[in-house]
């Protein structure tokens, strides 16, 4: 017999689904579309977004020096990015057969595509490549602690915690000792992952 959470959950799937429908139409009328995992903008577009774009000795000269000085400070980041990146890689690839928890795709978290936005300039370009690097590699690294978490500890905090990854609904109560046991013995046979990239 499905619990209130499970009803507020299916509620919150069927939400996200409404949610997806949504944002199609808004790629709609963005006149935008993908093919194939290609993205296809409808004839003329690309000329308005050029029409649009600032032009780079412009971005430049007109940036804010606080910016301009900050920039080094950001993208210092690219080095704790790139070894959290393979660390997480390594991690996920030596432990993961063992314990039978089904791989992260890599690929699914660390996405570029806004390089296809002809009004971004070519800085503009580079600061979204950078960003998507950084997010990505976060989600990714997130994405396999939890499946980690699931596997060395599907309890639930006594107090509320802001974000929980997304199987985190699944774990045990704090105090339920007898649903985290049977969770244990559940995956005896593999860690299995809802919706799972």
């Amino acid at each position: 017999m499905p619990t209130p959470l499970d009803d507020l959950m299916a509620r919150l799937r069927a939400v996200e689904a409404e949610i997806e429908v949504e944002l199609t139409k808004r790629r709609e009328a963005l006149r935008w579309h993908l093919d194939n995992q290609r993205i296809v903008f409808e004839q003329g577009v690309e000329r308005l977004h050029s029409a649009i774009k600032v032009r780079l000795s412009h971005y430049i000269r007109d940036a804010n020096p606080w910016i301009v000085l900050t920039a080094p400070v950001i993208y210092a980041l690219i080095v704790p990015f790139v070894i959290l990146d393979v660390s997480v890689m390594a991690f996920q690839a030596i432990c993961f057969p063992i314990y039978k928890i089904p791989k992260v795709r890599r690929r699914d978290y660390l996405v570029f595509d806004r390089h296809h936005l002809a009004y971004l300039n070519l800085l503009e370009k580079i600061n979204c490549a950078y960003c998507s690097y950084g997010n990505g590699v976060i989600a990714f690294a997130r994405e396999v602690a939890a499946r980690t978490e699931v596997y060395w500890c599907p309890i639930k905090h006594a107090r509320r915690i802001l974000g929980p990854h997304p199987h985190y609904q699944g774990f045990a109560d704090f105090g339920d000792a007898e649903t985290y046991r049977a969770k244990i013995v559940g995956m005896q046979g593999g860690v299995k992952i809802e919706d799972g990239g």
